[in-house]
């Protein structure tokens, strides 16, 4: 299995819209068929310790059955278009992968 994690840190400036815009694209990648599981989210306020990293704005976890299926979802047009319209929203992104 491949291990997929991206957090978003959006730029502080867009409007509400635009930050529902970007959630629903960001849920609509799980529409990919070569994601076998994925999860989207927002930080937990649930256990709130100084140790837990809650300065992202979104994350995403997605499990692959290869490197092929993660190879296809990075050129599938759902996620091409997800970038295209939504890289405008964020300042950065960072991307754990794990196997």
């Amino acid at each position: 299995m491949f291990h997929h994690i991206v957090f978003f840190y959006l730029k502080k400036d867009i409007t509400a819209a635009q930050r529902a815009e970007f959630e629903t694209k960001l849920r609509g990648l799980l529409a990919i068929k070569s994601i076998h599981s994925g999860y989207v989210g927002i930080p937990s306020t649930h256990a709130v310790r100084p140790i837990i990293d809650t300065s992202y704005d979104f994350a995403e976890f997605f499990v692959f059955k290869s490197h092929a299926d993660h190879d296809a979802y990075q050129i599938d047009p759902i996620h091409q278009a997800f970038i295209n319209d939504c890289k405008a929203y964020w300042d950065s992104v960072k991307i754990y992968d794990f196997e």
